[in-house]
C-alpha cells in the first residue's frame, strides 16, 4: 500500500492489475463521538464541469454516471465512521475525465473538529492500494479528499486535501452544479434534515433535490504539475430538480378479510414444508437470490459493498462446477454484466445456526481463482467482526487472479430489506411487496435465518468461572465470550436500526488504530476481574448514547442513557422539565443526578421523584450537568435466544428502554451528550 502526501499522484495500473473496479473509503473520528460528515462525488468533463446535475452524487442522489459511481453508506469502525464509494472505472462514461471526491459538514461544524481524516483506495479484491492521511483540514465545512482522473488512457489518483469554507453549495457551484435560488433560505435545513432522516424533501408530491446555496467560494484547488487549471466561477441558473417518488409500505397492516385467525394468508414463499437444514438452506438461498434479481435496489445494495458493478444481474442455484475428481455445488452464483464484462461471485449459505465449513469455502475459493471469478460470499446467522474471521482460508499468492472473500449475515439482509420497504422506498409497489414477503420469510420461526443466536460453547463455563471466582485473566474462553458479545451488539444495532429507520452504531471507546485482538484481550481481562459485559449504542436523533451493562455476577441487565441538563431556566425548572418528559416512563426508572466534578448527586426512582422533582437537586448547591436514566432487568441464563436465553433478554431490555424512555425524551432544547456529560464531569 502506497502512502500519499498532499498533491502527490500515482497511476493505478502501477499498483494493481485489477483496477477496473475500485473501492474508496473516507474515514474520520470525533473527540466527542458526535461528529459526522456527508460524502459527495462530482463527475467532471474536460472543462472541469459536471455535464449535468446528475453527475453530482450525494445523499439525495447516491448513484451517478449510469451506475459507475455509487455511495454505499457508512460503516462503523473501531473509533468512528467510514464512508465507502464504489467506482466501476471501466464503465465511467468516456466524456468524464475527472472524478472529485469530497465531503461536507453541517450545522456550523468544521472538518478541523474531526480527528484521523483519511482516504483509502482498494482494488476489487479488497487489497488496499493507496492511503492518504490529512492533518490540516482547518475551519472549513467542505473538503476535497482526492480525485481520480484520466491521463493517456490510464486512471490516476491525486491526493488533493483542499478545503472549501463555503460548504457543499460553494463546492458544487464551483464545478458547475445548478443551485435552486428559491431554496436558499431553507438549504441548510435541507442538508441537516436529509442527513438526520435520509429522506429527500417533498413538494407537491415530488421529491426535490436541494443543496445548500453557496456563499463566496474559495478558489478551486490548484493541480499538481500544471496538468489542470482551476475552474472559473459558473453562472447560476434557477430551476427545480425533481425525482420519482419512491414506494414504502405502511407499518400497520390493513384489516384482514379472514373470517377468523385460523385462516392463513397465502404467501409467496411458504415455510410449512421445511423439514431439515438442507431444505432450509436451499429454499433460503433461492428466495434471496431471486428477490435480489427482481428488486434491483435491493440486489445492488447487498452486492455493491463486495465490489460488484451496477449492471444487469442474474442469479443461479445448485450450479455444478468441476473440482478435481468430485464436482462442487455452491449454494448459489451471482453474475452481474456491465459494459460487456462479467462479475461473478459464488455463494455458500448456512441457516439455523450451522457453522460454515472451512474446507467447503476453501474449495470455492480455489474454483473461483481458477475460473477467474471475483468473489466468494458466505451467508449465515453469524456476524463477522474486524480482525476475527469466521473461517480461515488459504490464499495462494502465486495466482495472478485474486478472489475476495466476503461475509453477509441474515440479520444484515433483513435490515436492508426493512430499510428499503419501511423507510427509504423502492421503485414500485411490486418491489415493495416482494421485499415484504422476503422479510416475512426471514423472520418466520421455521426459516432458520434469524441471525446470531448462540453465545458459544464458552458462555456457560465463563459464567460459572465468574460465579465461583476461578476465571483467570488470559483465559481464551473469556475472549470467545467477548467476540460473541460484540456480534450480539452489532446484530442489535442492525435490528433496531431497521425498525427505526435510523443509523444505530456500536461505540468503541478505544485509541485510534488499536489492534482489535489487543482490544478484545483487554476487554476479556476486564470481564475476568469485573464480571461485566459493557456496550454503547449511538442512535441517530437521540440525545445521548444508550449504554448496556450485563453483570454476570448479579444476573442483572442495566440499560441507561446520560442526558445533559438544559442550559435554560433555573435548576428546579430543569428537574421539573425532565420529569414532565418522562410522564409515560416506567415508575421503576432509576434517575441519578450528575454533578460537576467527581461529586455524587441525588438518585431515586421516577415513582418517588414525580411528586418532588426538587429531590434531584444537590443539597450542597453543586452544579447539575446532567442526569443518568436507567432500567434494570433480569438476565437470561441460557446461551441461546430461547425465552430464558441471554440473547433474548438483551433484545427485550434494549427494546423496552428505547420505547419507554428514550422515545419520551425531547431532543429539542436538550444539549446533545455522549461526550458532553463526560467532559463536564
Amino acid at each position: 500500500m502506497q502512502k500519499m502526501v498532499k498533491g502527490a499522484n500515482v497511476g493505478l495500473a502501477a499498483l494493481s492489475e485489477d483496477v477496473g473496479s475500485v473501492m474508496m473509503s473516507l474515514g474520520w473520528s470525533s473527540p466527542t463521538g458526535e461528529g459526522d460528515a456527508d460524502v459527495s462525488v462530482l463527475l467532471l468533463d474536460g472543462n472541469g464541469k459536471v455535464r449535468s446535475d446528475a453527475d453530482f452524487c450525494f445523499y439525495n442522489n447516491p448513484i451517478a454516471g449510469n451506475g459507475s459511481v455509487q455511495l454505499l453508506g457508512k460503516t462503523p469502525t473501531a473509533d468512528g465512521n467510514e464512508d465507502r464509494i464504489s467506482f466501476d472505472l471501466d464503465a465511467v462514461p468516456p466524456e468524464v475525465e475527472q472524478i472529485v471526491v469530497a465531503a461536507s459538514r453541517y450545522g456550523g461544524s468544521r472538518f478541523g473538529d474531526l480527528n484521523d481524516l483519511h482516504l483509502t483506495l482498494a482494488d476489487s479484491s479488497g487489497d488496499s492500494l493507496v492511503q492518504f492521511s490529512i492533518e490540516d483540514a482547518g475551519a472549513v465545512s467542505a473538503f476535497i479528499f482526492g480525485e481520480l482522473y484520466r491521463r493517456t488512457g490510464e486512471w490516476k489518483f491525486r491526493a488533493v486535501g483542499q478545503g472549501y469554507a463555503s460548504g457543499l453549495g460553494g463546492l458544487a457551484t464551483d464545478f458547475g452544479v445548478d443551485i435552486d435560488d428559491d431554496a436558499e433560505d431553507e438549504a441548510q435545513d435541507a442538508v441537516q434534515d436529509a442527513t438526520a432522516e435520509d429522506e429527500p424533501e417533498q413538494r407537491d408530491g415530488a421529491q426535490q433535490v436541494v443543496v445548500p446555496a453557496p456563499r463566496a467560494p474559495e478558489p478551486a484547488p490548484v493541480a499538481d504539475g500544471g496538468e489542470e487549471e482551476a475552474p472559473s466561477e459558473p453562472k447560476r441558473r434557477a430551476r427545480p430538480r425533481t425525482a420519482r417518488k419512491k414506494v414504502t409500505l405502511p407499518k400497520t397492516a390493513k384489516k384482514s378479510l379472514a373470517e377468523n385467525d385460523s385462516w392463513r394468508t397465502a404467501r409467496l414463499f411458504p415455510l410449512s414444508a421445511l423439514k431439515n437444514d438442507r431444505e432450509r438452506e436451499t429454499r433460503a438461498t433461492s428466495v434471496l437470490l431471486s428477490v435480489m434479481t427482481q428488486v434491483p435496489e435491493f440486489g445492488r445494495r447487498l452486492t455493491a459493498g463486495f465490489g460488484a458493478p451496477a449492471g444487469r444481474m442474474e442469479t443461479f442455484t445448485e450450479v455444478s462446477l468441476p473440482h478435481g475428481d468430485t464436482p462442487r455445488r455452491p449454494d448459489g452464483v451471482i453474475r452481474v454484466e456491465r459494459a460487456g464484462k462479467l462479475w461473478t461471485a459464488l455463494v455458500e449459505t448456512k441457516t439455523n445456526g450451522n457453522a460454515l465449513k472451512p474446507d467447503q469455502v476453501q474449495a470455492y475459493m480455489d474454483i473461483a481463482a481458477r475460473r477467474g471469478y471475483e468473489a466468494v460470499i458466505t451467508l449465515s446467522n453469524d456476524v463477522a467482526l474486524e480482525g476475527s474471521p469466521l473461517i480461515d482460508v488459504r490464499i495462494d499468492g502465486r495466482r495472478k487472479h485474486k478472489v475476495a472473500l466476503w461475509h453477509l449475515s441474515w440479520a444484515e439482509v433483513a435490515h436492508q430489506a426493512q430499510m428499503l420497504i419501511r423507510h427509504e422506498g423502492v421503485g414500485n409497489a411490486t418491489h415493495a411487496w416482494l421485499l415484504q414477503e422476503l422479510l416475512h420469510y426471514l423472520q418466520h420461526e421455521h426459516s432458520g435465518c434469524h441471525g446470531f443466536q448462540n453465545m458459544g460453547s464458552a458462555w456457560v463455563p465463563v459464567r460459572k468461572g465468574i460465579d465461583d471466582e476461578t476465571l483467570c485473566q488470559g483465559d481464551p474462553r473469556a475472549t470467545e465470550v467477548i467476540e460473541s458479545w460484540e456480534r450480539l451488539v452489532r446484530q442489535v444495532c442492525l435490528r433496531l436500526g431497521g425498525e427505526l429507520g435510523q443509523k444505530v452504531l456500536p461505540v468503541q471507546r478505544t485509541k485510534r488504530g488499536a489492534d482489535p485482538h489487543a482490544r478484545r484481550a483487554d476487554l476479556a481481562d476486564r470481564l475476568c476481574t469485573q464480571g461485566r459485559l459493557d456496550a454503547e449504542l449511538r442512535i441517530e436523533g437521540t440525545p445521548g448514547v444508550l449504554a448496556i451493562a450485563a453483570d454476570l455476577r448479579t444476573g442483572k441487565l442495566r440499560t441507561s442513557i446520560e442526558v445533559a441538563a438544559s442550559e435554560q431556566g433555573y435548576p428546579l425548572s430543569r428537574a421539573k422539565r425532565l420529569i414532565r418528559q418522562l410522564a409515560s416512563a416506567p415508575a421503576d426508572l432509576h434517575i441519578e443526578t450528575l454533578v460537576e466534578g467527581d461529586g455524587v448527586g441525588p438518585r431515586g426512582t421516577l415513582e418517588r421523584l414525580r411528586p418532588e422533582p426538587g429531590d434531584l437537586l444537590p443539597k450542597d448547591g453543586g452544579e447539575v450537568v446532567g442526569f443518568r436514566l436507567s432500567l434494570f432487568k433480569g438476565m437470561g441464563n441460557g446461551r441461546g435466544s430461547a425465552e430464558s436465553g441471554f440473547i433474548r433478554s438483551v433484545d427485550e431490555a434494549v427494546d423496552r428502554f428505547h420505547a419507554l424512555v428514550i422515545a419520551q425524551l425531547e431532543t429539542r432544547g436538550t444539549r446533545r451528550t455522549g461526550g458532553a456529560v463526560d467532559s463536564a464531569r
